[in-house]
């Protein structure tokens, strides 16, 4: 009954009824004030206490209109509602102050005339009372809301600061009786010790004996700055043991700075593997993108737009967004206008139309290039190899000429792990481009920097949103090869970096990303059968069905003849890549993309020529390698 009439008769006390007792708690403040100043004695000799009480409740009434302090919710009060109690009863002791002044100065309604003691007595009485009083009937609602629920005892993953505010998120809630049964934490020096005496346990300890015996009902992840695959791990491992796991979300994701329960959700996938924090405050990319003209090719795509979002916090001149992909590119578009971004351009266009790039570039005077424009899908590619040199090779070398031409000071592009010994036409087209930005170098101001890195989570016709999608549908996943690997790393933070080295790069660099340890597709296939309340292989199974024409089954960042140099980013490394006959390879790639009645087998041929360390795999072009054995391999990486 009690708790039926608190949550729905009176979810919210009345404001004015708070206003009320506020200004009866000042009433009566000052009455304590009078007996205090007069020794707790009824004798408060000429001053006419019954008639100043109107006065001070007139003052008061004005004082907590004025401020608002009777607005906020009392039973979710906090520090805010303490400092707007403060201001009230400030407010009126000032005025109480100011106005005892005049009237004894000018001699008006001597009966109001209330002593500075009285005043004080008053002001820190107030102060006392109404802000306890407050967090007095909080508790106390608190106490009998909770009271009627089920407590749930709760481990919380985590004793750093995340953890800490989740621990004083679920203490205070009313939306479910939470009792903190633990921290989980894998620093051996909190292990063991005590946070406002709750105990901090090794998650190694953690079993079913544990979950039972402390009749455990939730864990809840709280950890915050972890890479994606390592907190995939933790909440993998925490899936087998037989209670439900949820998770904090991201610190960007609290709602005005501030946790709420209902923010904490079970495990999704999605979640697991996009948290990687981006804090973009290097100075030195602050100084390289102010006041500059900047483009971006591909903007559209997963990681052209996240460059451009990464950009547009920073005091550029001018943003110019292109993309040959129109709905992507309105959607891109729309998102800027809803941030309220201002001064970029949108330029719906074919890197592959020469008149097209040459009014651009005639329009804008560019200062960065990031060439994030590509085809990347290996099957396709294999598949369709004129489309292929056309896009990535003639395209680029279109975009290449073009800066060069119009004094770009930099064009930074976006490479591949699968431009390292390639397997595949998609691959070596991009190595092409690595190696025609290389020759371009050293003929102009322009500097070309490529960056190279592996697989990004969550992007278009990725793994991760394949599996969710075959999950949803109810299996099977299809992985390709048991033993098959690949690096990956969050689209923020590949993005992050690719303008950290665009920015550092003198040019001719090569760029290679720490991407740390490479993922078993198969163990990460499983892994998301697990997080998803479902066992593998009884609810659904892998198929294994084959390497794809072209694929590896272990990509690579380096080539055999590249070692790396690092710089003062510990997860970029500089590849270190020797000299290449410019004239010979310009030749090459001019007899690559200057004639389109060619067959895909000539094709791939002059490609092979070029790039001399392509061997096709699980290709109809391997017979072309056949050919090639006794080929001298040429000094071009």
């Amino acid at each position: 009954m009690i708790k039926s009439y608190l949550k729905n008769k009176s979810t919210y006390t009345s404001r004015w009824i708070v206003l009320l007792i506020d200004i009866s708690m000042s009433l009566q403040a000052f009455f304590l004030a009078y007996l205090i100043r007069f020794n707790f004695t009824l004798n408060f000799g000429s001053h006419d206490f019954v008639g100043q009480l109107p006065y001070v409740a007139i003052v008061s009434l004005i004082g907590f209109l004025v401020i608002g302090s009777f607005k906020g919710i009392v039973r979710h009060t906090g520090t805010r509602d303490a400092v707007n109690v403060f201001w009230s009863v400030t407010f009126i002791a000032v005025t109480l102050m100011l106005s005892t002044l005049l009237l004894n100065k000018f001699k008006f309604f001597p009966h109001l005339y209330i002593p500075f003691g009285i005043i004080i007595i008053h002001y820190l009485l107030n102060i006392i009372f109404l802000i306890s009083s407050r967090f007095i009937f909080k508790y106390l609602f608190n106490r009998i809301v909770t009271s009627y629920k089920k407590p749930k005892n709760v481990l919380i993953y985590g004793a750093g600061d995340s953890g800490l505010l989740t621990y004083n998120t679920l203490s205070t809630s009313l939306q479910g009786n939470y009792k903190i049964a633990g921290f989980l934490d894998d620093n051996k020096l909190k292990i063991g010790k005590q946070f406002n005496r709750v105990k901090i346990y090794d998650p190694k300890s953690l079993d079913e004996k544990f979950i039972k015996k402390n009749q455990i009902d939730e864990i809840v992840v709280s950890i915050q700055n972890i890479k994606p695959f390592t907190l995939f791990e933790k909440v993998d491992a925490l899936t087998k043991l037989p209670i439900t796991i949820k998770m904090v979300p991201p610190v960007d994701q609290w709602i005005d700075g501030k946790l709420h329960v209902g923010q904490i959700e079970e495990v999704k996938i999605e979640d697991l593997l996009g948290r990687t924090p981006i804090q973009i405050d290097n100075p030195v990319l602050q100084k390289a993108f102010e006041n500059k003209v900047i483009m971006i090719t591909g903007a559209a795509g997963s990681i052209g737009s996240e460059i451009a979002h990464q950009i547009s916090n920073f005091n550029y001149k001018e943003l110019i967004l292109l993309d040959q992909a129109e709905s992507d590119l309105y959607e891109l578009q729309q998102d800027f206008v809803r941030n309220k971004i201002e001064n970029f351009a949108i330029e719906l266009a074919d890197v592959r139309n020469s008149k097209r790039l040459n009014d651009i570039f005639s329009t804008y005077k560019i200062d960065l290039l990031f060439h994030a424009a590509a085809y990347k899908h290996v099957p396709l590619m294999e598949d369709n190899p004129y489309e292929a040199v056309k896009v990535n090779v003639f395209g680029t070398s279109l975009l290449m000429n073009l800066a060069l031409k119009n004094h770009v000071k930099k064009f930074i592009m976006v490479s591949t792990d699968k431009a390292v010994n390639p397997t595949n036409v998609m691959g070596a087209t991009k190595r092409v481009s690595e190696i025609y930005a290389n020759c371009l170098n050293t003929e102009g101001k322009t500097k070309f920097v490529t960056t190279r890195f592996g697989n990004v989570l969550g992007s278009n016709g990725s793994v991760i949103p394949l599996f969710k999608k075959q999950i949803d549908k109810g299996g099977p996943l299809t992985v390709t090869h048991k033993e098959i690997t690949r690096f990956f790393m969050t689209i923020p933070e590949a993005c992050q970096l690719v303008l950290e080295a665009g920015v550092m790069g003198n040019g001719g660099e090569i760029y290679v990303f720490d991407m740390g340890q490479s993922v078993k597709i198969f163990d990460l296939a499983k892994k998301m059968i697990h997080l998803s309340g479902l066992k593998y292989p009884e609810d659904i199974d892998i198929h294994i069905s084959g390497l794809r024409p072209g694929e590896k089954l272990y990509e690579e960042l380096l080539s055999n003849e590249e070692n790396t140099i690092p710089t003062y980013n510990k997860k970029i490394l500089i590849a270190k890549t020797e000299n290449i006959n410019v004239k010979e390879i310009k030749l090459k790639i001019e007899h690559l993309t200057g004639t389109d009645d060619i067959s895909n087998d000539e094709i791939v041929r002059r490609l092979k020529g070029i790039v001399p360390e392509y061997v096709s795999n699980n290709s109809v072009f391997e017979k072309l390698d056949v050919k090639n054995v006794k080929v001298k391999k040429l000094n071009i990486s």
